[in-house]
């Protein structure tokens, strides 16, 4: 794993409705991070925040569908050239959410240096949605669906170029809730997902060995796109959309820990901490020790 970090925050709450998920990045800064990656031996250049419209001036959506969709693009826009800035620096971009829209900048940024991208979606759910299956018209459910390049132009053209990843290069891990849309889309695209069915029933080794596997034999790299959400609540309870029964806190280290010692991740984002909703600063807690385990650390 390259010993350079370039951590980029990104206080996005425009792709959902709660508030407080713009305050993820400082909350993930508060807990410790910086000093926790230079313990291990890592350089951190924190790169500040992308610049994102506040709500109150953002546009609502209405003749889209889609909520602020003019300013969640144009935030991601940044967030991509910025991701692109340091991944010509040979350093490992690490973006802090900020909700799950950001995802389309961060791939946007990876992508235009990594024609052949393999992406870990850890996530209750599938992000998947389109402006015409949506719930919600939210788009922090509509990223993985951008990048695969489904959806608005003006979010899959992001970079000049759709789509950013092709959908037998990702694996969806730790799904819980999909609406009909999303599956129809798993099943016509072949997308790889293991659900909490298949967690339990085969045990998270054997689930990120196989998605090891599946990706080294297919990618060039890899991006983890971890939502917190794709933990149960009760390890994670700082998060807008929670889901029962999701993976635990001991089963994301371990998956964590194998994906270190693969060494194929090359970046990362950890999205949708909300400190309003957040015991003490639990889940931004967790999300820095699960970095740190990403990063190499180990008790012994």
């Amino acid at each position: 794993m390259m010993k350079e970090i370039s951590v980029i925050g990104v206080p996005m709450d425009l792709g959902q409705l709660r508030r407080g998920v713009d305050m993820g990045p400082s909350a993930i800064r508060y807990a410790g991070m910086s000093e926790r990656l230079e313990g291990l031996g890592f350089t951190i250049y924190d790169e500040g925040d992308i610049k994102v419209e506040i709500k109150e001036r953002a546009d609502n959506g209405a003749e889209t569908r889609l909520k602020n969709l003019e300013a969640v693009t144009k935030g991601n826009v940044r967030l991509s050239e910025k991701v692109e800035e340091v991944v010509r620096l040979n350093r490992f971009p690490l973006v802090l959410g900020g909700d799950h829209s950001i995802a389309i900048g961060t791939l946007a940024g990876i992508a235009k240096h990594n024609k052949n991208l393999g992406v870990i979606w850890f996530d209750a759910h599938g992000d998947l949605n389109t402006a015409d299956t949506s719930p919600s018209g939210n788009i922090h459910g509509m990223s993985l669906a951008v990048s695969l390049g489904i959806g608005d132009s003006s979010l899959t053209n992001i970079g000049g170029f759709a789509p950013k990843i092709k959908p037998e290069n990702v694996v969806i891990i730790g799904a819980r809730s999909l609406d009909p849309g999303e599956r129809k889309l798993i099943r016509e695209k072949g997308i790889r997902v293991y659900t909490m069915h298949e967690i339990d029933r085969l045990g998270m080794t054997r689930v990120m060995e196989e998605t090891i596997t599946y990706l080294k034999e297919r990618t060039d790299s890899v991006h983890l796109s971890l939502d917190l959400d794709g933990l149960d609540p009760d390890d994670a309870p700082g998060v807008g959309t929670p889901v029962v029964g999701g993976i635990s806190y001991r089963e994301s280290h371990l998956a964590m820990e194998i994906l270190s010692e693969a060494e194929i991740v090359t970046s990362a984002e950890f999205v949708e901490i909300n400190p309003i909703l957040d015991e003490r600063n639990k889940t931004a807690e967790v999300a820095v020790a699960l970095m740190s385990s990403l990063f190499g650390d180990k008790l012994l």
